[in-house]
């Protein structure tokens, strides 16, 4: 996936989830945080940062922060990017399948399902850009929404789908996974669980610049 219009600023505060105040040319400018998680450890003072341009006149924000340089090593922050990631990845593993995106299966959104001659491939993304010590670690906060979907793929790998849950790291120099159980241990504890039920946890890191991110190799799994 590509950005157009891409420009490098200083990070200087966060008001809110949803806004973010950065230094441009020597500007102060608002942007728009694609990405409603803490994200603490990356939205720091005086950090580098990539901002893309909107052309649209009728934004509140002209610009969206999309990544960040946390010491040397760039992270990707936009919460949709995985997702598109995930589509370009999918279709190069499933070239002659029908992939299809948000599919609602029961009381929830899955974020691609595919058909693959006689597989039928139900797939929930997770962007994570949560690293420790070379560790990417997931969820950043609480979730109840992801141990529902752990739950929900579990319960449609008992029906005879092939279920996949992919954690798309949001960086490159990461050495392995897991589940973040210090700060929410359900959600760990529903992933261990789904494995051993049979849902596939794969995670994959991503080659990042400021203007693009693409899906690169897969990553050690330590549940």
């Amino acid at each position: 996936m590509k950005y157009s219009n891409i420009h490098r600023a200083e990070f200087v505060s966060r008001p809110n989830r949803f806004i973010a105040c950065a230094e441009l040319d020597g500007e102060a400018v608002v942007c728009h945080v694609k990405n409603t998680g803490r994200c603490k450890e990356l939205l720091v003072p005086d950090s580098e940062v990539y901002l893309t341009e909107s052309n649209n006149p009728a934004r509140k924000t002209k610009y969206d922060l999309v990544a960040v340089n946390k010491n040397g090593q760039l992270f990707n922050i936009d919460s949709q990017a995985p997702n598109i990631a995930a589509g370009e990845y999918l279709k190069k593993n499933y070239p002659d399948a029908l992939i299809r995106p948000e599919t609602k299966f029961g009381n929830s959104r899955f974020d691609f399902y595919i058909e693959n001659g006689d597989e039928k491939i139900i797939v929930e993304v997770k962007g994570v850009t949560l690293e420790k010590d070379g560790v990417a670690l997931f969820p950043d906060a609480p979730t109840e929404r992801g141990v529902k979907h752990i739950k929900e793929l579990t319960e449609y790998a008992a029906k005879g789908y092939k279920t996949q849950i992919l954690f798309v790291i949001q960086t490159e120099n990461i050495s392995s996974f897991s589940p973040n159980d210090v700060t929410h241990k359900a959600f760990g504890d529903a992933l261990r669980t789904a494995k051993q039920k049979g849902v596939t946890v794969t995670a994959v890191n991503c080659s990042v610049t400021p203007d693009s991110m693409e899906i690169k190799n897969d990553i050690n799994v330590v549940l």
